[in-house]
């Protein structure tokens, strides 16, 4: 039975304490939470949702949706938070989770049933037609479901770190992003068992994982290895390795960049798994919606979930303030990001700024000039020992930019290296590789990095991409794109292009054996640099 009840003294003093972190202003009112609301569905599930709803007048209704429980990080970072400062907030537990019943499917479920949760704030009497939606990850594909058919009521949308096409973020580049998603597959089956057992079961299903991925398989085997009979979607993306295949259609929502009106702001991390999403999704609003906002931070997917929490919380209350309490301003600036190596925070009229294109060369002896290369650069790939994944832009945790001279040292890793910088340089977006390949298979991957190498020799990933290419032949030419960046190289620090043939386990590994002739007569990479190109020679 939901029971109703004022925040006390208790809960006032942890949001104090939380505003005063986070650097939010106080809170404006008081508020009361109602527990174990059931909402229904057209085929009759039943979803379990917490209601905080101001003591007094209110601004509006933010809707979050999510697999992972109604209980911290939510219940204090968006709905105590939300509710003390005007808003109704409604979290709620999607199907099969959390106690809403149902299966369980992922990604596919939830475009019908945000809509039966809308429908249902409809008919509450304390909801005035004022709807925002807010969350990351998962809780930000619930947004893009639903604006899939926007209700007429939504008047703001916050999307953190949420992909629009799940089915890329999982086969994308042509691998199974393995670590990423059955880490996670393997988390959210465990964690329906709910409680102290629930908490049991996801450390032992994290231990399972772990030992799968630790020696070299199958994804499939590891699959198995890790799933312990639980999380029966995973299988099935393995199964449908064809992106074009119409399995996928439940799993996209691309459709809906090139007609949504409603403010939505847009946060992202430059080391974040769905970074590129982020960013093709501001560049497709930004054409035809006036009222869409950027923020990217210095931020890996796990650090969004809190971490993130002074910038994004309050750019997320000043959004929802703006566009559905009516009661702020603007914000100054359409794009705010984080410039890593400068460690500062800049405001940008769009993204990305004007940019001039500087090419550099890879050469057979490991340099990266400003002129052509020449020769042929060697490497090798063994499936029985594949390439580790070291950091870099993926959910799981150890994500992140690190030094990657130990990963450096492999002789299945190839690098290029600039002279040292003369004066500082500065890139704003992705790096585009042409790589030329002879004797070149068509199932071999390709996993590149640009690195910023210190004046201590120590060589930090910025920015990152891999691909299987689509054919093979005597002579393959591939262009890779990068993630984006914003990031300044130092003077005395060196530019590096990594090279390798995979990145396990973060990508499942390329089935066979693989030798690598790069023929540096051909290849090139271009960087986007702000100010004058030509700094090494």
């Amino acid at each position: 039975m939901p029971q109703t009840r004022i925040a006390g003294w208790p809960a006032r003093t942890v949001d104090r304490l939380q505003s005063k972190v986070v650097g939010l202003e106080p809170a404006r009112n008081r508020y009361t939470v109602e527990r174990g609301l059931e909402v229904p569905t057209r085929d009759g599930a039943v979803l379990v949702t917490d209601h905080y709803a101001p003591v007094g007048d209110a601004l509006g209704t933010v809707l979050v949706r999510s697999p992972y429980g109604r209980g911290l990080p939510e219940s204090l970072f968006h709905g105590r938070m939300l509710a003390g400062r005007g808003y109704h907030v409604v979290v709620q537990s999607v199907r099969g989770t959390g106690g809403s019943t149902g299966q369980f499917r992922p990604i596919a479920q939830e475009t019908a049933d945000s809509q039966d949760a809308v429908a249902w704030l409809r008919a509450q009497p304390w909801f005035d037609g004022r709807l925002a939606t807010l969350g990351g990850s998962y809780l930000g594909w619930t947004q893009w479901a639903l604006l899939q058919d926007p209700p007429p009521e939504l008047r703001a949308c916050v999307i953190v770190v949420g992909p629009h096409d799940f089915a890329r973020a999982v086969r994308g580049g042509g691998a199974v992003a393995l670590a990423d998603f059955l880490g996670w597959s393997a988390a959210v089956g465990a964690q329906g068992a709910g409680g102290f057992r629930g908490l049991r079961e996801m450390v032992s299903a994290r231990r399972r994982t772990a030992a799968a991925l630790s020696r070299p398989s199958s994804a499939a085997d590891a699959a198995a290895a890790a799933l312990d009979g639980r999380g029966a979607w995973f299988p099935e993306w393995l199964a449908h390795d064809d992106l074009r295949d119409p399995f996928w259609d439940p799993y996209r929502a691309g459709s809906v960049l090139a007609g949504v009106t409603v403010p939505t702001l847009l946060v992202g991390g430059w080391r974040d798994v769905f970074l590129e999403q982020t960013m093709e999704q501001y560049f497709a609003l930004s054409g035809h919606n006036p009222e869409v906002g950027l923020t990217v931070g210095p931020w890996t997917h796990l650090d969004t979930a809190v971490k993130s929490a002074k910038v994004a919380d309050a750019d997320a209350l000043a959004w929802f303030d703006c566009h559905v309490g009516k009661t702020g301003a603007r914000r100054d600036s359409k794009v705010r990001i984080y410039v890593t190596g400068a460690d500062e925070w800049r405001s940008l009229p769009s993204w990305p700024p004007k940019t001039a294109e500087w090419t550099l060369y890879p050469s057979a002896d490991g340099s990266l000039p400003e002129t052509r290369g020449k020769g042929l650069v060697e490497f090798h790939y063994d499936p029985a020992d594949p390439t580790p994944a070291v950091a870099g832009h993926h959910m799981s945790p150890g994500a992140g930019s690190v030094d990657n001279r130990k990963l450096e040292e492999r002789v299945d890793v190839i690098t290029f290296t600039s002279a040292p910088l003369p004066g500082d340089v500065e890139v704003f977006g992705p790096a585009r590789l042409h790589l030329a390949l002879r004797d070149h298979h068509a199932d071999n991957g390709i996993f590149v990095r640009v690195c910023d190498v210190d004046t201590r020799g120590r060589s930090w990933n910025i920015s990152e991409s891999f691909r299987r290419s689509d054919g093979g032949g005597a002579m393959v030419e591939l262009d890779i794109e990068t993630s984006p960046c914003a990031h300044r190289f130092r003077a005395g620090h060196r530019i590096r292009i990594q090279v390798s043939g995979g990145a396990y386990p973060r990508y499942d590994r390329n089935p066979g054996a693989a030798g690598y002739l790069v023929d540096c007569d051909l290849s090139a990479i271009h960087l986007p640099i702000a100010g004058t190109a030509g700094m090494v020679n």
